[in-house]
């Protein structure tokens, strides 16, 4: 049988017995190499053929010989021990489904790869819109904000603790990112990923909250600052006490002898 009588069986044949697809995610420009698993690995084939979108993309013959096909010249390395491809500099359009399938005594699945390419996603902006205050609290809107997308939320501030009207909020952009605003101790955290990258924008409370820059001499009710500042005085006095009475013991010493 010819190579060209395998090749067009290939292209017109969807081989049986796939089995699961595994997700992939990489970074627009990246590199991607796609294996064949060691339990997979064919032994006895006619000839191993890697394909994307029902085109052709690189196939292995018993002989060792690789062939790489039409656009994909001068982007695909392979290899042959392993029977993987590398896929260069991976674009948006580059996303779907790549598959290594056999051909020897009867046509196979290898494995599949759901691959999906994605830009780093944007920077994150995060800007308190209004703060309405009184002596002791004080609430914020803060707005998280990308090249495609916004989320805003309520913030209710005392000496002590902060709120979230509605907890942690969270949206997906028109881009398909992830766009996140929380809470996280005494800061106010805009978070912007996808699944290959992140970027994040934070705010302390205290700068723009006053009333919660006493938070940390406050807890149950009773004040911190002054305690330590007990402790401290306390300390002082029981070491310069200590200081002195060394001292006096000495003199009292060079007076017996």
């Amino acid at each position: 049988m010819s190579i060209f009588v395998i090749l067009g069986l290939l292209l017109c044949i969807e081989a049986p017995g796939s089995s699961a697809v595994t997700p992939v995610f990489v970074k627009k420009g990246d590199d991607l190499l796609l294996n064949v698993t060691e339990e997979d690995d064919p032994q006895r084939f006619i000839i191993v053929v890697w394909k994307f979108r029902g085109n052709t993309l690189a196939t292995f013959s018993p002989n060792g010989k690789t062939t790489v096909f039409g656009a994909y010249t001068g982007r695909v390395e392979t290899s042959v021990k392993t029977f993987s491809v590398k896929l260069n500099n991976l674009q948006e359009a580059d996303s779907g489904v790549y598959t290594a399938q056999v051909l020897g005594r009867k046509e196979q699945t290898l494995i599949e790869y759901d691959v999906t390419v994605q830009a780093p996603v944007s920077p994150v902006g995060l800007t308190v819109d209004s703060v309405s205050s009184s002596s002791d609290s004080c609430n914020l809107t803060v707005t998280c904000s990308t090249q495609d997308s916004h989320i805003s939320s309520t913030l209710t501030c005392d000496t002590q603790t902060c709120s979230q009207e509605g907890g942690e909020r969270s949206e997906v952009t028109t881009s398909g990112a992830s766009l996140r605003v929380y809470l996280e101790t005494d800061s106010i955290i805009c978070n912007h990923s996808n699944q290959v990258s992140w970027t994040k924008n934070m705010t302390n409370i205290q700068d723009v909250c006053p009333q919660h820059a006493g938070s940390e001499c406050v807890s149950a009710g009773i004040s911190v600052c002054l305690v330590k500042t007990v402790v401290f005085s306390v300390g002082l006095v029981v070491m310069v006490s200590a200081v002195i009475t060394v001292h006096i013991m000495e003199k009292l010493k060079k007076k017996k002898l």
